[in-house]
Order: C-alpha cells, then sequence, then structure tokens
C-alpha cells in the first residue's frame, strides 16, 4: 500500500497526494512524442496527482498501483494476547475524512492513471475488504474493463486477535484493461506451463513479505508498514507485461514494483511522496541483478506458432494415409486420408471435426486426441506438428 494520504475535499483531491516490456528490443514507447521525455527507472518524489499530470499520454504499458486501503481501525490500539501492541496501519497517508472523500480520491488518481496508459493497457490494483469494492466501482464508472478479480490467499496471515471476526486472510487484486478493446498483453502459455501445465487460476497461494525480504531500518522496525511480497509483483508483471515495457507505479512505497521491474528486464516508472520510502526504494533498487536475456525470453504463444496443418503432416511422412488413428484409451479410430481429412464409418471430415464426431463432443482439439502408433507405442499426432515448426524456426 503506497504512502500517501490526501485531504480530500471536494476539489481536495489534487493536495498532497503521493506514490510514487521485449528481451532484446528497446522500451516500447508507443504513442509517445518523440520529444518528450519518460523518467525511466526513476523515483518521483511529491505529489502523485501532480506528478502523472507531467507524464505525457498513452505512455506506459502497465499499471501497478497499492494505494491506500483507508483501514481507519477505529478501535483504539490493537493488542496481542501478552498485551504487545500490534503494528497496525495508523499512518497519516492512509487516513481520509469520509468515505466521499476517499471516493474523490480514487476517482483522480484512476483517471489521471488512465490517461498515460497506452490503448493496450492494463491496471492492476490491490485493497482489502475496506477498499476494494469502491475501487472497482469507480473503475468501471471511468470506462476501464475488468478482466478478472484475484485473490491472493495469504500463507501466513495475521490472526484476529480480538476474535470477533474471521481471520482476514486474503487480499483482492483487480485487473483491468483500459477500455473493451482487445490486444492486451497475457502470457498464458507462460503461466500455464510454470504451473504443472494446469491453467493459472484466480486465487495465488503466496507468503506475505518477511524474512531478508522485509526492509527494516536501524530500529530492527519496519521500514513501511504493508510492504508487497516480491512474488505477488512477479507474477502481475510475468502475466501482463514483456520485457522491455513501462511500468507505472503510482503509490511506490520502497520499490517493490520498481525491483521486481529491473529483476525482470522491464523499465520503472515511481512516484512516492515520502523521501524516507523513496530513498529505501532507490537503495533497494540499486542491489537488484537483472535476469539475463535469455533467461527472460517468453516463448511464443501458440498462436503466434507457424500454421502447419496435417495435410502437411502427411506430406512429411510423419502419417501416412490408410494408417488408423486412436486416442489415447484405444477407444476410437479413425482413418487417415491422403487429402488430410479422417473417416470414421461414413463419416470425413477433419482430425477436429471427426474427433467431436466419436466422442459424441462438440468440439474437440484433433492434435492432442489423435494418437498413432509407433514401435508399439501411441504418440501423440501433436508431437509432429511440434516437430515441423522447430524445424520452421531454425530455417
Amino acid at each position: 500500500m503506497a504512502s500517501l494520504r490526501t485531504a480530500v475535499a471536494g476539489a481536495a483531491a489534487r493536495k498532497q497526494v503521493s506514490r510514487p516490456g521485449r528481451a532484446a528490443s528497446a522500451p516500447r514507447m508507443g504513442l509517445v512524442p518523440s520529444t518528450q521525455r519518460l523518467p525511466l527507472d526513476e523515483v518521483i518524489v511529491g505529489d502523485c496527482l501532480a506528478a502523472l499530470d507531467r507524464l505525457p499520454p498513452a505512455s506506459v504499458d502497465l499499471v501497478f498501483a497499492d494505494p491506500p486501503y483507508n483501514l481507519q481501525l477505529g478501535e483504539g490500539s490493537l493488542l496481542r494476547p501478552d498485551q504487545s501492541a500490534v503494528d497496525a496501519v495508523d499512518d497519516d497517508w492512509d487516513q481520509f475524512a469520509s468515505f466521499e472523500a476517499y471516493d474523490t480520491f480514487t476517482r483522480a488518481w484512476l483517471t489521471a492513471c488512465r490517461r498515460v496508459m497506452k490503448p493496450t493497457a492494463t491496471l492492476w490494483v490491490i485493497g482489502s475488504y475496506h477498499n476494494i469494492f469502491r475501487v472497482g466501482s469507480a473503475l468501471q464508472d471511468l470506462g476501464f474493463w475488468i478482466l478478472n478479480d484475484i485473490v491472493w490467499r495469504k500463507a501466513n496471515p495475521m490472526p484476529n486477535f480480538r476474535g470477533k471476526r474471521f481471520t482476514n486472510a486474503h487480499e483482492t487484486l483487480i485487473w483491468a484493461s483500459r477500455s473493451p478493446q482487445k490486444g492486451y498483453t497475457f502470457h498464458y502459455e507462460a503461466l500455464k506451463g510454470g504451473n504443472e501445465d494446469l491453467q493459472m487460476r484466480s486465487d495465488w497461494f503466496i507468503p506475505l513479505c518477511t524474512g531478508e525480504e522485509r526492509l527494516k531500518g536501524s530500529d530492527g522496525r519496519k521500514v513501511h508498514p504493508t510492504q508487497k511480497p516480491e512474488a505477488l509483483v512477479a507474477r502481475t508483471l510475468l502475466s501482463a507485461s514483456n520485457p522491455g515495457d513501462v511500468v507505472l507505479d503510482p503509490f511506490f512505497g520502497t520499490g517493490t514494483t520498481g525491483a521486481v521491474a529491473r529483476r525482470l528486464g522491464r523499465r520503472f516508472i515511481g512516484i512516492e511522496r515520502e523521501e524516507t520510502y523513496a530513498a529505501a526504494a532507490r537503495a533497494r533498487i540499486a542491489a537488484v541483478e537483472p535476469l539475463s536475456t535469455a533467461a527472460l525470453l517468453t516463448a511464443p504463444t501458440k498462436r503466434a506458432e507457424p500454421r502447419v496443418p496435417f495435410l502437411s503432416v502427411i506430406e512429411a511422412g510423419h502419417v501416412r494415409p490408410g494408417e488408423t488413428l486412436t486416442d489415447e484409451r484405444r477407444r476410437f479410430k479413425a482413418l487417415v486420408r491422403p487429402d488430410g481429412t479422417l473417416a470414421a464409418g461414413p463419416a470425413t471430415g477433419s482430425i477436429h471435426k471427426i474427433g467431436a464426431l466419436v466422442q459424441g463432443f462438440p468440439a474437440c482439439n484433433g492434435w492432442t486426441f489423435w494418437h498413432v502408433e509407433r514401435a508399439g507405442k501411441l504418440v501423440c499426432i501433436d508431437d509432429f506438428r511440434g516437430t515441423m515448426r522447430a524445424g520452421m524456426r531454425s530455417a
């Protein structure tokens, strides 16, 4: 959560507030006029809204925002069972005069962010039950298109010491595009590959920021009360940006977004009101060792791969006309025809159409459904397509 505060009353939303994509190519500057310089890899100290106003329009690829949650516990100091005080969020930057004041501030910074986002940019915003519903409503009112809400399940949440409520064991991230149009970045295949070949779900089980990652001052106390884990921010950047992309964090705090962006080959712009936090962020980011270009290469999506029709697999000799294809469990069979279609009884059609027909399904991915026997073992026909694609890439 960012280090900022605003005493918003009517137009006062613009008062003292703060907070602060490809491996082998230069950053994608999109619609940024060549005469305007972006403050890349810098921490801007000052008012959040004023700093956003100075950025050129349509200049950033992704926004990660961790705004004030407006916690205002209002129940006095919070004590553990041993009567020691809980280090809760009671900073000035997290307090607002009313819900109306908070809503005014929220609309102001979201509007400012939307102006600097490229048409294909997306925005992530994180919050708790105290504020995320109000932020989500403002997003939709301003024309953003919500793509997902992500539940961050904390592996080690703070207990509910008073025993009057459920333990708050999660926070919510909203992922939204600038508008309903397509073209935003989403690395579906890469996320799936890193998740045991299963689709990445919208509930993420990630520990709180602890141990050496948690920044502490010379007095041993936390530098920032709501420092987010790098793993959480890294997953958002890996899913929705490319190496070289410009990532904006208008509530920079101690620089988690900047540290992750530097490690992952992204550029960042951070805005932070508190010089103490900004100084900690600069020192932290300076110590980050960027990953190599090879480590950051993104696997091509299946849609971006060269198109290889089944007929080409036959023409290349990987599968012969007259051979019989079967599914992995040998329940269904189909005859390969020389024109690249399959025959199952009187029916003929593509590998997808016949695969769906024999199963009684409305659709089927024939590439992964059909197999052919080789040396006593079944081989998926998609393996042959992969071999041909690899040859195309090397050529």
